[in-house]
């Protein structure tokens, strides 16, 4: 995929991606990014150009094609310069995520074999050097933030600098086939060790084609990113970034600037987990804290009446007269300001990855800010359905994307065929036929669609719930309706086998502290979890959530954590889903206590 006009006019590969990019795209802005507290641009030619530097240095390095090269860094423009020069020198990339241990990163290099890891600063250098002398294929760290005790090491700079051999570069690139590997990502799955998914450059090529058709992001669009670059949701919008053209603002590295940052940038579109979602939900409805009954009767009837005022809009049919009034009145005083904290140009967010409340959903709709729901995974690279604005309904997860094919087999599971599926787990046969038979993924999710096609997700096949009296329950539905409430965090719902549903609640700090305040409790979580009066708060959530259900799904008890589930434990993925066998392993004997008394 040498560098020319007629070549580049159509990659078929990632390898040819970044120098694609810089000859369709040019000077307008690829990457942004906050340095020295201004935000910075820089082109698509400006970064093809650093691809390549790298791309060559790689190979002077001693890459070879087919050789793994791991990424451990948080997500930064340095993070796609390299994985981008990776596939143009036709190595595989292999991400790590940078909150991973030394015994997980051990694990994912190890795994794929790694020839070179590309770590972002000392603190990732320390992980890879403690854990060495189990990596007996690798032979290179590369740091990008070289510091004093990084000190000696090949750094990013340097493979820029090192120069190499164009001529073979380019031989390289246009070598790689549609079906050969360009990433191994490894699952942060719910149970076992982390399996390592390949995803084909057709695979790559396939979902540019679907979002530039589709149109989810588009050419000019700015689109704010902080997931984990190596996390598949982040590489999609990654690649399509650069194949339709737009603007990946990346974050500062602080999960607690992502809000004020949206402000900053005014994204036209913004990918996102339910969690965020969430937390954007309660900034929103923040007025609901100190309402009356009456108030949030009319809170809800505003949002319905704004859910239909932009579905007429969407259609383009005439809003009337009694609608329009005081639909106009509910967004000054509710709706003006929730697009503000998206920046006040978002044309549309996507939230995948977990469930999600369909109120919130509707809240954002109503707002105008859609936030639309997608379905896929890893061995879908992100992809299988969507919703758009102009075919969506609340409560799934879309119709399927072009060229894929969905169906739902005869226990319930959802089945997924086409362009976007991986070619299986890295070095585990067993393991890829168990999920890839006859040409179909077997996704372990549980699902139905309706007459229109819509999918929607009922829960993880594994994850059902089979209390003693034989009664198939779904936590995650419980679960997710008990997170909305601004004081509950997670919430983690158990009983296989047992007589009756219980469930293990944890706190959000930055809500529950200033409740705390303002009754003079005290404002630590461990305090908090004791309280009587912290008691009486979830148990009316619990009460008013159970009551949506029949009362053998009911959550009968509960226990509230002295902290908060994290990642850092190994008790979330980096996406924020719970690690559900982590868990209940984890707190067997919480869950023992709560049947024996």
């Amino acid at each position: 995929m040498e560098s020319t006009s007629a070549q580049t006019s159509k990659p078929m590969t990632i390898a040819a991606l970044a120098s694609f990019a810089a000859e369709r795209h040019g000077d307008r802005p690829a990457i942004r990014h906050k340095q020295d507290g201004e935000w910075r641009d820089r082109s698509f030619a400006e970064v093809g150009a650093t691809v390549r530097e790298i791309a060559l240095g790689l190979i002077d390095l001693g890459i070879e094609p087919g050789d793994r090269v791991c990424i451990l860094a948080n997500t930064a423009p340095e993070w796609t310069y390299a994985g981008l020069a990776i596939s143009q020198a036709g190595a595989v990339v292999v991400p790590i995520y940078p909150t991973n241990s030394p015994k997980e990163c051990e694990w994912v290099a190890g795994n794929s074999g790694a020839r070179a890891v590309i770590c972002e600063n000392a603190a990732q250098v320390a992980k890879i050097t403690a854990v060495k002398d189990g990596l007996p294929e690798l032979r290179t760290i590369v740091v990008i933030d070289p510091a004093d005790d990084a000190e000696g090491l090949e750094t990013l700079d340097d493979l820029r600098a090192r120069g190499g051999d164009a001529a073979e570069l380019d031989r390289r690139a246009a070598a790689v086939g549609a079906d050969d590997p360009f990433m191994f990502i490894y699952t942060s799955g719910t149970t076992g060790p982390p399996k390592g998914c390949m995803l084909s450059h057709g695979n790559g090529r396939a979902v540019c084609d679907m979002a530039a058709e589709m149109k989810t992001v588009d050419a000019g669009d700015v689109a704010y990113l902080y997931l984990p670059l190596a996390h598949v949701f982040a590489q999609l919008i990654e690649l399509a970034g650069f194949y339709v053209g737009a603007t990946l603002t990346y974050f500062s590295g602080d999960t607690k600037r992502i809000v004020p940052e949206l402000a900053e940038v005014k994204p036209d579109f913004f990918p996102s987990v339910p969690r965020i979602f969430e937390k954007l939900y309660t900034l929103g409805s923040a007025q609901l804290e100190q309402a009356s009954p009456e108030q949030r009767q009319q809170f809800r009837a505003a949002v319905e009446l704004g859910v239909k005022v932009r579905a007429l809009e969407a259609r383009g049919e005439p809003v009337p007269d009694e609608l329009r009034e005081p639909f106009e009145q509910a967004d000054k005083q509710i709706f003006a300001g929730v697009r503000a904290i998206f920046g006040g140009r978002l044309r549309e967010a996507t939230t995948g990855a977990a469930p999600i409340a369909p109120e919130i959903l509707e809240f954002f709709y109503a707002a105008g800010c859609p936030v639309l729901e997608g379905y896929g995974m890893t061995e879908t690279t992100g992809v299988g359905t969507v919703s758009t604005r102009q075919d969506f309904k609340f409560g799934t997860v879309g119709r399927p994307m072009p060229g894929v094919e969905v169906k739902i087999a005869g226990d319930g599971e959802v089945l997924m065929r086409g362009p976007n599926i991986f070619l299986g787990y890295y070095g585990n046969e067993q393991a890829t036929s168990e999920v890839l038979i006859d040409g179909w993924l077997h996704t372990g999710d549980l699902g139905e669609r309706d007459d229109d096609g819509y999918l929607r997700i009922t829960g993880r096949k594994k994850d059902i719930i089979i209390t003693a009296g034989g009664k198939n329950l779904t936590p995650a539905n419980l679960e997710n309706e008990l997170k909305q409430s601004r004081f509950v965090s997670q919430a983690v719902m158990y009983g296989d086998r047992r007589p009756f549903p219980v469930a293990l609640i944890t706190l959000d700090p930055e809500e529950i502290a200033p409740w705390a305040a303002e009754r003079d409790l005290p404002q630590d979580l461990a305090s908090l979890a004791t309280s009587p009066e912290v008691r009486e708060l979830i148990q009316g959530v619990m009460d008013s959530v159970n009551s949506n259900y029949a009362q053998v799904e009911q959550i009968k008890k509960f226990v509230i954590l002295d902290h908060d589930l994290s990642l850092e434990t190994g008790e979330l993925t980096p996406t924020l889903k719970v690690k559900r066998n982590v868990v209940y392993d984890k707190y067997a004997d919480v869950f023992d206590k709560l049947y024996s008394r």
